[in-house]
């Protein structure tokens, strides 16, 4: 059976759920846990497809104005990220110039269609070690907000992620959004069998400030933040290598991953120092 037909078949036996509001929207998943989201279904729609999974319900957070765009906040300057933000949308100005290194990892994502369907929030949802946002986010110093009909909570990114695929999202949770801090100088860079459309072998992004912060992805269970003072440039990418947990896989063995992640760090820094 083709994929178009997989998923015909798969979305007979499922409820979709339309919500027009956030309150809509964490009423329903407060009533209906079991339910998905979906908003640009990059990810959903292929376990759909291939019928890997069937879940109960759907629910559509396309028509929830609340979850779109970003904002600057006027108190400290912090920026938050819509969980509706899509790639395309991070990869304009002036959210690029503000995050650089998420503007980079965004055009890395994909094809121009994926990019404008896939979100950022789908992608700290699906919390895989290779997501191409994560490393920026982290970066950033990135704080997940949380909402449910109980209120709204904020994790750090780095608390988020529990495991491969795994994050503390509740059952009656929804991803609101996530707030970032500006940083210096930031770059992100991938290294894969081709430059787009492509799952990281392994990927880095760099913000060289008040201090270095280099986040990898694809080397460990999950995206990995690593801080140093900006005095120890010249050990640096040596301790991101040593941070990481890589494994082998059909994609690469650990110890490339290790020896990449010291390359792309001596990059980074290059490009970001210059």
């Amino acid at each position: 059976m083709n994929p178009l037909m997989a998923a015909k078949y798969a979305l007979r036996a499922v409820d979709v759920l339309t919500p027009r509001s956030l309150d809509e929207a964490l009423r329903l998943k407060a009533e209906r846990p079991e339910a998905w989201p979906i908003q640009g279904g990059t990810d959903v729609m292929v376990e759909l497809n291939f019928d890997r999974a069937r879940p109960p319900a759907l629910l559509n957070l396309n028509e929830v104005a609340e979850l779109r765009g970003w904002s600057r906040q006027a108190g400290d300057g912090s920026i938050f990220l819509g969980a509706a933000l899509t790639y395309t949308e991070a990869m304009q100005p002036p959210l690029a110039e503000l995050l650089p290194a998420l503007a980079e990892a965004s055009r890395t994502v994909g094809g121009p269609q994926i990019r404008n369907r896939g979100t950022i929030g789908g992608n700290l949802a699906t919390s895989s070690p290779a997501g191409d946002a994560m490393p920026p986010l982290l970066v950033c110093e990135g704080h997940v907000h949380l909402a449910s009909v109980r209120g709204e909570r904020r994790l750090p990114l780095e608390d988020f992620l529990l495991g491969p695929k795994r994050n503390a999202l509740a059952e009656d949770e929804l991803i609101a959004g996530v707030t970032v801090e500006p940083g210096g100088s930031q770059t992100f860079m991938k290294v894969g069998p081709r430059n787009a459309m492509v799952i990281a072998v392994v990927s880095l992004a760099l913000d060289v400030d008040g201090e270095l912060r280099a986040a990898f992805g694809s080397a460990g269970p999950v995206p990995t933040l690593v801080r140093a003072p900006r005095d120890e440039v010249d050990s640096f990418p040596e301790q991101v290598a040593a941070a990481a947990r890589p494994i082998d896989d059909v994609r690469g063995t650990a110890a490339y991953r290790r020896h990449a992640l010291r390359v792309l760090t001596e990059r980074a820094l290059a490009r970001c120092l210059a």
